[in-house]
């Protein structure tokens, strides 16, 4: 299993709200990396973005425009807003289980034709969805990214799993202190929705990334399903189980991150090793904090892919 590591400390993109447009330099050398990866590419490759918790297809638009923007139609790109995240109205104090809450996936997934396969790419929570996409519709997947994302293969089953699955957002304060908290079956019952205090988001999900992107995150974050999410399960003895293995996985890990922290995404790769490892100095959302490594990497990934 090789590793890759990437430094994503693009400072200009931290620093300056002026970075509409990136240093000329980095457009020339990311344009030859993308000119060398392209003509490794059969045909064109389809990309499916699934959003982390709380968040939407909207957290993709750096990388959507990456794509779509490099060049004779190589990349489609496909965001998925989750019930309940984007523009989507679901109250996610009405969604109990993952099956409910990743429908807008598996109905895309099983609208596709019998012989077009995409490449999913999942952020924080959202591994738990595309592991559950995996499992039920293992040939319509050509490769599965894990972004500073859950990878458990059993989904939430065990103590272990709950540990290095779960963010610990302890060193910030306690649960209630840190989360917006909904009960929508009562008091007496596990919540059923959360998100993080505004206050909180730059400082735990962003901090290394430009401060508008952060500040767009702060308008447009939703309370998210949090029920629904730690009810993931996935039988793994099963046949479904046997299918999903032979899929080829890829984690990105996130040296900075400070929700999936670097030694939880260890211990996830340790106990479900995939075929290949890369790192990202970034923090938690490299979509905003270092888009053209990520891009580069996803990149590097469809051209593998396709060989």
């Amino acid at each position: 299993m090789g590793a890759e590591t990437i430094n994503g400390d693009n400072s200009e993109l931290v620093t300056e709200l002026n970075h509409d447009h990136p240093r000329k330099e980095e457009e020339e050398e990311e344009a030859n990396i993308d000119d060398d990866e392209k003509k490794k590419i059969k045909k064109q490759v389809h990309f499916v973005f699934v959003h982390g918790i709380s968040h939407g297809g909207w957290c993709w638009y750096k990388i959507k425009s990456l794509m779509e923007n490099s060049g004779d139609g190589y990349y489609r790109v496909t965001c998925i807003d989750l019930k309940s995240g984007g523009i989507d109205q679901t109250d996610p104090n009405t969604i109990f289980t993952l099956d409910d809450y990743n429908k807008p996936l598996l109905d895309f997934l099983a609208s596709l034709p019998d012989d077009e396969k995409v490449i999913l790419v999942g952020h924080s929570a959202g591994g738990l969805n595309v592991t559950d996409a995996t499992y039920k519709f293992p040939n319509k997947i050509s490769l599965v990214v894990y972004l500073a994302a859950t990878m458990l293969k059993s989904g939430f089953l065990t103590e272990e799993d709950v540990k290095d699955g779960t963010p610990d957002l302890s060193e910030f304060g306690d649960f209630p202190e840190v989360y917006d908290i909904a009960f929508g079956l009562g008091q007496d019952q596990p919540p059923t929705s959360v998100v993080i205090k505004k206050q909180f988001l730059r400082k735990i999900n962003y901090q290394l990334s430009p401060k508008e992107d952060s500040t767009l995150a702060a308008m447009l974050v939703r309370p998210g399903p949090i029920r629904a999410l730690t009810s993931a399960r996935f039988d793994e003895q099963g046949e479904e189980g046997r299918i999903m293995e032979k899929v080829p996985r890829i984690y990105i890990k996130t040296t900075q991150d400070r929700v999936v922290k670097p030694e939880q995404q260890e211990a996830m790769i340790k106990r479900w090793p995939p075929s290949d490892v890369h790192v990202l100095e970034s923090d938690h959302s490299p979509f905003f904090s270092a888009p053209f490594m990520l891009f580069r990497l996803l990149v590097k990934a469809a051209a593998n892919a396709s060989l």
